[in-house]
């Protein structure tokens, strides 16, 4: 059984609580938290203050990813006691192992992102550091993208390398996974999916999620 973390960038904001209470209600495992700064990808979302005011709206665990330059600078500001995971972008660490235990010295668990253009062999050295890989499956920056279908080819590989290695991390994807695909992604590796737009269309949060799942 895959894990579901709802991204809340395709939420409606005018009632982002409502909205966040709804998809725990639905069985939904994670709420996965979208910053993006504008330098490292193309858009501006929100940042600690948005997150943290929908704290105590939900029991569920913040999944944060981190799209953004210098991401040490900001790591404590995203830390509560839902944070469950912060994952910061391998092209924006200069010092990724450096990244990696300052997010674990709160006590948090720390991932590793990769863009659909980054290979897997740039993350080898942290493997055995990281609680979790996450596989872009679209380019960073914007919802509503389409699955880029090689990432399929990524999970499986990144699947292949945890259990040669027996490494402990859990495999995350992020981008254009739908109702229509999420098998297949599921099939292929990983554990925890990120849906953004194919959760909350049409406002029928609870009908989505139970489709997902």
């Amino acid at each position: 059984m895959f894990k579901l973390a709802p991204s809340i960038l395709s939420a409606d904001f005018s009632k982002l609580g409502e909205d966040v209470a709804a998809l725990e209600k639905a069985g939904a495992h994670l709420i996965h938290v979208d910053v993006m700064d504008g330098h490292f990808v193309p858009n501006i979302s929100f940042g600690a203050s948005i997150m943290k005011s929908i704290y105590g709206k939900t029991k569920l665990p913040f999944d944060v990813h981190l799209m953004i330059e210098n991401p040490d600078k900001y790591i404590a500001d995203f830390v509560t006691d839902n944070t469950g995971y912060i994952t910061v972008h391998q092209e924006a660490c200069t010092h990724l192992h450096r990244t990696i235990s300052h997010i674990k010295s709160f006590g948090v668990k720390a991932g590793v992102a990769i863009n659909p253009g980054t290979s897997l062999c740039s993350i080898d050295a942290i493997l055995s550091e990281v609680d979790m890989v996450l596989i872009m499956s679209v380019n960073p920056g914007f919802g509503g993208q389409s699955f880029i279908n090689f990432s399929l080819e990524k999970i499986r590989e990144i699947a292949k390398i945890r259990k040669a290695g027996s490494f402990n991390f859990e495999i995350e994807v992020d981008g254009g996974v739908t109702v229509e695909n999420v098998e297949s992604v599921v099939s292929a590796g990983a554990d925890i999916v990120v849906a953004g737009s194919a959760v909350f269309t049409n406002g029928n949060i609870d009908e989505n999620v139970k489709r997902f799942l």
